[in-house]
């Protein structure tokens, strides 16, 4: 039994560029390096599957399947992922991949299973693991639409609270449901009646999770640690303007009055007039009082680690246990100092921080500290460390 969360065995097939890869590991932070396109992000991803969601880089299943010359009858390959969990609670197998039954029926659906076990759905990971992860592809966080930003966040909400995912998944699955009955124009008020009811239900469920998570960043620090900014957050939404001035009895009955209300408007534009699917994250540079989306490019870096970084010991302190940090190709962006610091209280926290990069000098912070392996042609290599 350990005191933190931790990948001590992985094992890939048909994954990515993996055709087979069986990796043993102790509880340290890990670091991959190698030129790009030799398989680190992948690994990354592959990792990132052991907990709920559609992973880092949130591909179609098919798509993570190993590229080979189609089979005659042009079917998907079948992939897999499996992992020893260390856990304050225990040691845990989990396994997910696409699932070969569903396969054989022309459909694709990710099978899930703990301790050999199969689950009904991929929130029972979250019971078991959480990760978070910082990919380039996240550097436009701030800039873009709202979508990405409440997915980070959900991120951050599953660490603490497993069963937000199925809130989650439950609230979107009904959204999807009304959406499709309202263009067809075929639900009777009774039907899109017991639908927006499950939508109240859910939705207000999550909004109420996101907005305790940032209460508890509030209190346990998103103050500046070290040479990283503070970041102060909000949330802004009609479900949060009515929770924090109304009865939670009454946002229900306003909020199911709204989705009433809004049929016609949203049988012809799509999705709902209100929900947790409109409510955006506002990240403001403390010390400046200035947004997010109108600071540099590195601060912007900066102040997405200090969140991450403050989610993390938030966890460590609630849980007994920090999440798997997935870091690709993040450092290269830091100063000096600030990745020094960084590498220090992912070891103080005593957190598995797998970490990707081309230069393997960026790391020298962590010689001694974390396991180092070189990535060529999806091949591994532990290197020894001075």
């Amino acid at each position: 039994m350990t005191s933190r969360l931790a990948v001590s065995r992985i094992q890939l097939s048909e994954f990515r560029c993996y055709e087979g890869l069986r990796l043993s590991l102790d509880s340290s932070p890990v670091v991959l390096t190698g030129p790009n396109g030799a398989g680190k992000t992948n690994l990354l991803e592959a990792v990132s599957l052991l907990a709920p969601g559609g992973g880092l880089r949130r591909a179609k299943l098919g798509e993570m399947a190993r590229s080979v010359p189609p089979t005659q009858n042009g079917a998907s390959r079948a992939w897999a992922v499996s992992a020893d969990m260390e856990t304050p609670d225990g040691v845990f197998q989990l396994g997910t991949g696409l699932d070969p039954a569903a396969l054989e029926q022309g459909r694709e659906r990710r099978a899930v299973r703990i301790d050999g076990q199969t689950q009904r759905g991929q929130a029972a990971l979250g019971r078991v693991c959480a990760a978070v992860w910082l990919t380039p592809q996240m550097d436009r966080l701030f800039l873009d639409g709202p979508s990405a930003r409440r997915r980070f966040l959900d991120r951050l909400v599953y660490g603490l609270d497993p069963d937000h995912s199925s809130r989650v998944a439950a609230y979107e699955h009904s959204l999807r449901s009304r959406a499709k009955l309202l263009k067809e124009g075929k639900g009777d008020d009774k039907w899109l009646a017991s639908i927006e009811d499950s939508m109240v239900r859910h939705g207000i469920a999550v909004a109420v999770a996101r907005g305790e998570l940032l209460e508890r960043l509030r209190r346990a620090g998103t103050m500046a640690i070290g040479p990283f900014p503070a970041a102060r957050l909000a949330l802004t939404g009609d479900l949060e303007d009515w929770l924090e001035s109304l009865p939670a009895v009454e946002v229900e009955d306003k909020m199911r009055a709204a989705l009433r209300d809004g049929r016609g408007r949203d049988a012809t534009y799509g999705g709902a007039v209100v929900g947790p699917q409109r409510s955006d994250l506002l990240v403001w540079h403390d010390a400046k009082g200035q947004s997010a989306d109108q600071c540099s490019t590195g601060e912007q870096k900066a102040l997405l680690l200090a969140i991450i970084m403050a989610n993390t010991r938030l966890q460590t302190k609630a849980r007994g246990a920090g999440p798997l940090l997935l870091l690709d190709e993040v450092v290269a962006h830091l100063d000096a100092e600030r990745r020094n610091h960084l590498f220090d209280e992912i070891v103080a926290l005593g957190v598995q921080a797998w970490m990707t990069g081309t230069d393997r000098a960026l790391f020298e912070g962590l010689d001694g500290r974390a396991q180092f392996f070189r990535v060529e042609d999806a091949t591994l290599t532990l290197e020894t460390t001075p």
